[in-house]
């Protein structure tokens, strides 16, 4: 179903939106907030197609084409290593990624992988290639088994160099992009909550439910207010001038984590667990999200936070 939604708004044009720090980030991020509220799977995809577009903008790659769906498959592991081999333009992938989300249905994807010298590049590929072969997969959780995300084995792949060795990483966009996810994160946290918006607009709500309520409306509505407040700061520093992006997105990545955590554990507490056993769309909703939100690195990632935080003051 996810994959036939993505196309759809492939076609459709819903996925052209503004690039991230043109002055019109806060419409870029509504609209991804909005398409992961109506679908997290094809949301989490359109957030991928779109971060690639971005990339390829920011680094100076050639556009994608009309009809042409992108992913971004940049994730690494030691036990699964893929080498680029050449010079110039004339590249080829060799090796295992992991974590390709769209493996059987993405046209084409920007892929990392380490150069003879080691360093991290980043390389366009069509996925179409006949080297490029998805392995079976291995995910068992039904939470985001829609966007087919599994290991593919490159074998003499020709790929194409997308900006310098370091570059995807280094760019301000990057940051950019993390906040993108943050989007659909707090889309799909909306979504979830809705049918305790629902049970809390009945009359016979008693207080506990308002009470749930009233405490992931809040968590939403802050996680809201600052991206639209981070998207007005990055238009108005493009290039990060301040050196500020890394700390922007890990704050509003906590922000919209928390407001996840609300809406899924509330709104579960609120309703016991009939809409979990008999709604089917909020089931999925909360099995996608959950799964979905575990892109973040939880303690980790708020260490990180507080070291950036503590440089500030």
């Amino acid at each position: 179903m996810s994959a036939g939604l993505i196309r759809h708004w492939l076609e459709s044009g819903r996925l052209e939106m503004p690039m991230p720090a043109s002055g019109r980030t806060a419409e870029r991020w509504r609209t991804l907030m909005h398409l992961a509220e109506e679908d997290v799977v094809a949301g989490r995809l359109a957030e991928a197609h779109c971060d690639a577009v971005a990339i390829l903008d920011e680094l100076g790659g050639k556009p994608p084409a009309m009809g042409q769906l992108w992913g971004v498959w940049a994730a690494e592991s030691s036990d699964a290593v893929l080498t680029a081999t050449g010079s110039g333009d004339d590249f080829t992938l060799s090796g295992t990624k992991p974590w390709c989300s769209g493996a059987s249905f993405c046209s084409h994807a920007l892929v990392t992988a380490r150069q003879d010298d080691r360093k991290r590049r980043l390389f366009a590929v069509e996925v179409s290639d006949p080297g490029v072969k998805p392995l079976p997969s291995t995910w068992w959780n039904a939470g985001m088994a829609g966007s087919d995300t599994r290991a593919v084995q490159f074998n003499n792949v020709r790929a194409v160099p997308v900006g310098e060795p370091g570059a995807y990483l280094a760019r301000p966009g990057f940051w950019h992009g993390a906040i993108g996810v943050a989007a659909c994160w707090l889309g799909g946290a909306r979504a979830v909550a809705r049918p305790l918006y629902a049970r809390a607009g009945d009359d016979a709500a008693d207080p506990h439910t308002l009470a749930h309520l009233g405490a992931v409306d809040g968590a939403i509505a802050a996680a809201d207010a600052l991206m639209m407040l981070t998207a007005a700061r990055i238009d108005a520093d493009p290039f990060d001038r301040s050196g500020t992006s890394e700390l922007l997105a890990r704050r509003v990545r906590a922000v919209v984590e928390t407001a996840v955590d609300e809406a899924i554990t509330r709104t579960g507490r609120a309703l016991g667990p009939g809409p979990l056993c008999q709604d089917g769309p909020h089931a999925r909703r909360v099995a996608d999200l959950t799964m979905y939100v575990r892109q973040s690195h939880a303690e980790r990632d708020l260490a990180v936070l507080g070291r950036l935080a503590s440089q500030q003051s």
